[in-house]
């Protein structure tokens, strides 16, 4: 599978041929004569939308407005004239901003049949419909893409140069970016990696060139039988409690993974901002935002960092967690607190990206019991009254987290090997392990009974 990646690259100065340092300010030429193009293109595919229906694939349709709008010695007659509005507009960068366009129109034109759907519905059922029509924005914000050799020539050593607007005409400038965000921990980050084309972005009055790299990963092609999975319980208390465990149910490795400091200066960064509320009203706080962003970031990467490199410890070839959507509302003002600053998805979407560009699958499994039931067997637990360790049937006491580290994943394996087998087997594996065929049911113990009858 493709693996891409971005290295977010700060502009520090632009010179000109003379090597004379000019404002970054020059750029917003650029950005200005871009944006009129795009709003031209999407004037022009909203009143040939009709026609551009009668193409299927995008290229077809790309074509069809290039016709329409540029003058080529095969080509003199054209119904809008854009190369009288933009001399010398680069051909790459036309046929970028005619793709955005067409992606704009169709979405918006996909938002206004839904619309149109959900109205004759609700008016042929006799009730209100309030919902007001999709507009279209012919004014977006858009970035820019400099092509390799026609616009965008990397030097190296934090040096490129580009071609951008300046004056009335298109010409080239040498920019120095920062190469910071190239190197981790002093090392290039993107060994093997491809570069792409990159984008000029503006953010407030700053400038960056968002710089793609791309690479092609194998992903893990073992049987079910054969792989090792590393479990993910993902929690509050604990950021993360993982487990290694292979096909017969074996569990090979344990990490508790937590950031206490971290968590108790977030804690206290969200009381002083509670209190600024308080005294001076709801407003920005950036300074308190900001503290707050970057604890949230610290304990975000370090918990995705130990579980990477737990599973590359262990040679694994699939990380399971589970599907976490949103939760009902908590009793508690306490635990909504707390959930409002659980940054689970994007703990969820880091490992899916980091598994990929080293080999290793990801996964999601149905959360239902999980924590609630013993990996033992043994059936519902209780919980003692800090919430972390779970009492079984048997009088066994054990961590609560483990034991759902352990329940998350066998049920990725009874999932995939279930998956395999006819439906006539399926029914002699539930004659033998009562409720295999239960989701909600399935737990460590399920596993291992089903390895020893199969």
């Amino acid at each position: 599978m493709n693996i891409v990646k971005t290295a977010k690259l700060k502009i520090l100065d632009i010179s000109n041929k003379k090597s004379q340092n000019i404002s970054t300010k020059t750029l917003d030429s650029t950005f200005a004569i871009v944006s009129s193009a795009l709003t031209f293109y999407i004037n022009v595919c909203e009143a040939e939308f009709t026609n551009l229906a009668q193409f299927s694939s995008t290229k077809e349709k790309l074509n069809y407005i290039e016709n329409i709008t540029h003058i080529t010695k095969d080509n003199p007659d054209i119904l809008y004239n854009f190369d009288s509005l933009f001399p010398k507009f680069p051909s790459y960068m036309r046929r970028a901003v005619v793709a955005e366009a067409l992606g704009i129109i169709s979405s918006h034109f996909s938002r206004v049949e839904n619309w149109e759907e959900k109205r004759s519905d609700r008016l042929s059922q006799n009730k209100s419909f309030y919902d007001k029509k999709p507009t279209l924005n012919n004014t977006p914000n858009y970035f820019p893409t400099f092509y390799k050799g026609n616009m965008w020539n990397n030097i190296g050593n934090g040096e490129a140069e580009l071609k951008v607007y300046q004056g009335d005409d298109w010409v080239w400038i040498k920019v120095n970016y920062s190469t910071k965000n190239l190197k981790s921990s002093g090392e290039n980050r993107f060994p093997g990696y491809i570069e792409q084309n990159p984008s000029l972005v503006k953010k407030g009055k700053k400038y960056f060139l968002h710089l793609p790299f791309k690479t092609t990963s194998k992903l893990s092609s073992k049987g079910i039988e054969d792989q090792i999975v590393i479990s993910v319980d993902m929690g509050l208390t604990n950021s993360a409690v993982i487990s290694c465990i292979n096909a017969k149910g074996t569990v090979i490795g344990r990490l508790f993974i937590n950031q206490p400091i971290e968590k108790d200066q977030l804690n206290t960064r969200l009381n002083k901002l509670s209190k600024a509320h308080k005294k001076s009203g709801v407003g920005e706080k950036p300074n308190h935002w900001r503290r707050i962003n970057s604890l949230q970031d610290q304990i975000v990467n370090d918990t995705v960092h130990q579980i990477i490199k737990f599973a590359e410890k262990h040679h694994a070839d699939v990380i399971v967690l589970e599907h976490l959507g949103n939760f009902k509302k908590a009793s508690s003002k306490k635990l909504r607190f707390r959930l409002q600053y659980w940054a689970k998805m994007r703990i969820q979407d880091k490992i899916a990206k980091k598994a990929h560009s080293l080999g290793i699958r990801y996964s999601k499994i149905n959360p239902n019991g999980t924590s609630k039931l013993a990996f033992d067997g043994s059936g519902e637990v209780i919980r003692s009254t800090r919430g972390d360790l779970a009492i079984f049937k048997t009088g066994k006491i054990y961590h609560a987290d483990l034991s759902a580290s352990y329940n998350i994943g066998a049920r990725y394996f009874l999932r995939e090997i279930l998956k395999t087998v006819s439906e006539m087997v399926r029914l002699e594996y539930e004659a033998k392990v009562p409720h295999i065929l239960n989701r909600n049911s399935q737990t460590l113990s399920t596993l291992i009974r089903l390895q020893e009858v199969a």
